[in-house]
């Protein structure tokens, strides 16, 4: 029996140096990250996103039983795919095509991610990057990576002008409230293990305390190898201001309660960031800058 893993993650959360500490430490493992240009294995971003929002379920597993007989054929028995995908448009089939799949879930301070997020998709556009936007049925171009912003949780913002910023806020806050409901309604915790990006992934003993938990054979079982590619925006880091913090506090006075209530317990709790998130505290922006040593994406576009 093949052991399939899929992540519970955003976009600028680790998900490509995951896939590097898989392929350098697990044994029998096919290792894949966003698969563009990997014959016969679907990707789940763009359209996808929007079948997902649309409904058209039928279309998403169309994809995910492609991609299941694209995992058959390998002759791996582990298959990890460290896409941000997986919330995005799979999971709303993804049990019934791999019933014993296991979830890493990546969290980063949101505030992070949010930066993050906006200086790579701006950085596209400068560029002039191909094939990074389609279009939906709404008429409107959307980015290839993220949501639609059609979903229910942007129908609390409406007109109010989001910064790019405020807009991966949002979307990062409707993922992890979409991977809470995933475990919770498919009962799934014990075969999710959490990781807090960046310092779990470059501390070794939590990265094998990962390996044990899911019983996968390593390379060196006493000992993890670090390093590997990861998706840095070159010449840029990521630093959270006051200004971040500011349209931040703008974000939740606006956000309803019950998409907040998720990081009251675990595993948010016990972040530090996780305070901005109280109900009492969304009006007072004192949280410290957030300095992280990679960066990088307003996904729909004008």
């Amino acid at each position: 029996m093949k052991h399939i893993f899929f992540t519970l993650a955003s976009a600028r959360s680790g998900t490509l140096y995951l896939r590097e500490l898989f392929r350098n430490n697990v044994l029998d493992c096919a290792s894949r990250h966003e698969p563009f240009f990997d014959w016969g294995n679907p990707t789940l971003f763009g359209p996808a996103i929007y079948d997902a929002f649309a409904g058209r379920v039928d279309r998403i597993r169309a994809r995910l039983a492609k991609k299941r007989v694209y995992i058959e054929q390998l002759p791996e028995s582990i298959y990890l795919e460290s896409s941000h995908a997986f919330l995005k448009s799979a999971y709303v089939a993804a049990l019934e095509f791999f019933p014993n799949l296991r979830l890493i879930h990546l969290v980063r301070d949101p505030l992070c991610v949010a930066h993050s997020e906006t200086y790579r998709q701006q950085w596209r556009e400068r560029i002039h990057a191909p094939f990074h936007f389609y279009t939906g049925d709404d008429g409107r171009r959307h980015f290839c990576w993220a949501l639609t912003g059609n979903e229910d949780v942007f129908r609390h913002f409406e007109g109010m002008q989001l910064s790019l910023f405020q807009w991966y806020l949002i979307q990062w806050i409707e993922i992890e409230n979409r991977a809470m409901k995933f475990l919770d309604q498919h009962q799934l915790h014990d075969r999710c293990f959490t990781l807090h990006s960046s310092a779990d992934l470059n501390n070794g003993s939590k990265i094998r305390t990962m390996f044990e938990f899911f019983e996968l054979p390593t390379v060196a079982p006493a000992h993890v190898f670090l390093g590997g590619r990861r998706n840095e925006s070159i010449g840029h880091r990521t630093v959270v201001t006051f200004e971040n913090e500011r349209q931040c506090g703008e974000v939740l006075e606006r956000m309803p309660t019950r998409y907040l209530e998720i990081f009251a317990r675990e595993p948010y709790r016990d972040f530090g960031w996780s305070s901005r998130f109280k109900r009492d505290q969304t009006k007072v922006i004192t949280q410290p800058f957030c300095f992280q040593p990679r960066s990088p994406n307003h996904p729909t576009a004008k």
